[in-house]
Formats: C-alpha cells, structure tokens, sequence
C-alpha cells in the first residue's frame, strides 16, 4: 500500500509531454510490430520473407538425408534465444539492483539532467525500460520452448518420403519454427524499445526522438535492407 501510495505521488512530477512521450513509444512498439508481421505480398517484410524459406526448409528437410544438418541449424537457433534470454536477466537484475540503491540512481540523474525530481520519478522511467525487457525475456524463453517442440517434431517426421505422415508432419514443423521465429523477432524488437525507452531519463523530448530512431532501424531492416533483396532475388 505505501508503494502504490508513492508511486502516485512521483506520478505528479511528470508533464502531459512525459505522458504523451511514453504514449508514442508503447503505440510505435505495437503498431511496427504489427506492419511487420502483416506485410503484403506486395512489399513482404524480412521476418515475411523468412517465413516461406523456413516452409521450404522442412519440405527440404524431408529427402535430406543424414539429417544431422537440419538438427545442427535449429541448435543453433536456440542457443541464439538462449544467449538473449540470458542477457535479458542479466539487465533486468541491473535494473532493480539501480532502483534498489536509491543514492546511485540520484547520482545518475544529477549526470543525465538538471531536473531535480525525487528517486520515485527516475525509479518510474528505469521500470518502463523493465517492461520491455521482461518481455523480452519472456518471449525469447518462449521461443526457445517452441524451438524444441520443432525439434520434436522433426524427430517424428518418418524417414520414408512415401509415408502419409511424412508431409503432413513436416508441415507442423514448419509452423511450429515459424511461431518460435515470431516470438524471437518480439522479443528482439521489445529490446530495441528497452534502448530507445533509456532517452527517458533525458527527457521526453529525447524519448520521442528515440522512438523514431528505433522505429526507423526496424522499418530499414525489415523493409529496406540490403538482406532483404538478396533475399527477394529469384533463384
């Protein structure tokens, strides 16, 4: 009770332009994330594009034989969640380790700004940049369970091309890796947002300049990058 009663209190230190600031960050992280996921065939993103190769990747799963290749890509695929996972921790403890010793986080902010507000206020700014990361971890941990499921059921995929259940299996694979690689591409953008979200402690001004520079990185690598027309050249 006493924490919610000053977490109310430090909530009257911040302007209608911090609240608008933050407003633009949460609706930038949702709506990117969408136009990313849901491209057109038209202009397909990245994370689109791979999508159709990792279809193709089970459907050439099934004639490869040995198949110790495939089962070395998708080791590789959850040690990469696993290392972000981890890092993820890693800031989080940070974060409340920086929120729990209130005289180094005033001492930050004497370094980053002139403004001389109460340790709940930089507590408030340093919990957005948790939520984001948390998610982020959540997601990565998702992503790594789901990448196992695939790897389960490639296991089940038969070895015999005439099998009935050979296609059908390989195809469940596929939307299996595809969710995992879903998850994992959440939970790199929720990073991304956790970098632009730190331009809090600056300021709002800063923060909605970082939330245009974070939305503009994701928009070329998804829409405009040099990968993506490689990716889009015919075979």
């Amino acid at each position: 009770m006493l924490a919610s009663l000053e977490l109310l209190n430090g909530l009257q230190f911040f302007t209608f332009l911090d609240l608008i600031a933050v407003a633009i960050l949460w609706t930038s992280w949702l709506l990117i994330g969408w136009i990313i996921e849901h491209a057109g065939s038209k202009r397909p993103s990245v994370s689109v594009i791979m999508s159709d190769y990792r279809h193709d990747w089970m459907l050439q799963f099934i004639s490869r034989d040995p198949r110790v290749f495939d089962a070395s890509i998708l080791s590789s695929l959850r040690e990469g969640t696993t290392f972000f996972a981890s890092t993820c921790m890693i800031a989080i403890g940070a974060g409340l380790a920086l929120i729990g010793n209130t005289e180094s986080l005033l001492g930050v902010a004497k370094d980053l700004s002139l403004e001389n507000a109460p340790a709940i206020v930089w507590d408030i700014k340093i919990l957005l940049v948790l939520l984001f990361l948390t998610n982020a971890f959540l997601k990565f941990v998702w992503s790594h369970r789901l990448f196992g499921y695939c790897a389960v059921m490639m296991a089940s995929v038969p070895n015999e091309q005439t099998d009935p259940a050979c296609l059908p299996r390989a195809r469940k694979a596929a939307e299996i890796n595809i969710t995992a690689a879903r998850s994992f591409n959440r939970g790199l953008r929720s990073v991304y947002f956790s970098l632009g979200a730190l331009a809090w402690l600056v300021g709002p001004l800063p923060l909605m300049a970082a939330t245009l520079l974070t939305v503009l990185t994701l928009w070329r690598r998804e829409f405009a990058s040099h990968s993506r027309l490689v990716l889009l050249q015919s075979d």
